[in-house]
């Protein structure tokens, strides 16, 4: 028990160091780290499909179709004039449907809807952190990356994760959604959502470009949807009959097992900053 607590507490301060570093060092950084995050995760999405009697996704062009839809929101985040960049991720969407005729595969139609699926369930989330990342100056003609509001999306989760985990502890009494989590409570979920919306504060006083309702308004979709995040990879794995994703992190898992709140908590939020503003 002691050695498995150490090794998972080493490994998280490594996965949160590398996170913070690598998004807080600058838009190279933070486009190599998460293509990589991107690959990986997809790697680990298509082994857990091909466990299934009768499915055989295709790793490998899932993988690069993750990468380049990352590399195409990266590239289109920094010159917003070049969308004829996504044209070649089209084409290897066609060949993902047209190379199934030729396969001749057990299950051609499954094996379309879990490579489609690692595109839209994996690769768009990661991609779609380059729209929270990179902003267009019109005055000056420019797009600018801004680091903290791809790392605030961590942020928010970590909190969340850790108020929710806490106060479950202490006061959880009533279940969240029992079939799916046994172990998250009504009360932990409202607990990490109070921590958020202090963190949020936090980050409204020294990162002023947003007010602190938008701020707050942030938070409170990360924490709903990252929620949901969780319970939807939950219900992945509870289907599969698995505990963890995959074991590349020690002691805490696969990569989907750690993304699985930002896999529906990024989307939400771009939303949510589009619809903001709006007004």
């Amino acid at each position: 028990m002691k050695s498995n607590f150490i090794q998972r507490a080493i490994t998280g301060i490594i996965f949160v160091a590398v996170l913070i570093g690598c998004i807080w060092g600058g838009a190279l950084s933070f486009g190599i780290l998460f293509a990589l995050i991107c690959a990986l995760s997809i790697n680990e999405f298509c082994n857990l499909m091909n466990q299934v009697k009768g499915i055989q996704v295709n790793k490998q062009i899932c993988m690069l179709g993750g990468i380049f839809l990352f590399l195409c929101f990266f590239y289109f985040g920094i010159d917003p004039s070049q969308t004829g960049i996504f044209i070649p991720y089209l084409a290897l969407l066609i060949y993902l449907m047209v190379s199934e005729l030729y396969l001749k595969k057990e299950n051609p139609l499954n094996n379309w809807a879990y490579a489609m699926l690692s595109q839209m369930y994996v690769a768009l989330p990661f991609a779609l952190l380059n729209v929270l990342a990179f902003h267009s100056d019109e005055t000056a003609g420019i797009s600018q990356y801004n680091a903290i509001l791809p790392l605030s999306i961590f942020i928010f989760n970590w909190v969340n994760d850790t108020g929710a985990y806490c106060t479950g502890m202490l006061f959880g009494k009533h279940r969240l959604f029992e079939r799916i989590s046994p172990k998250k409570s009504w009360e932990g979920s409202i607990g990490g959502g109070v921590f958020c919306i202090l963190a949020s504060l936090l980050l409204a006083h020294f990162f002023p470009f947003m007010s602190a309702g938008v701020w707050i308004g942030l938070a409170l979709t990360v924490v709903v949807f990252g929620t949901w995040g969780d319970l939807t990879e939950s219900l992945l794995k509870r289907h599969l009959g698995i505990k963890d994703s995959g074991t590349i992190l020690p002691g805490h898992g696969g990569m989907l097992d750690r993304f699985d709140s930002a896999i529906l908590a990024i989307p939400a939020a771009v939303v949510y900053l589009y619809l903001v503003s709006l007004f």
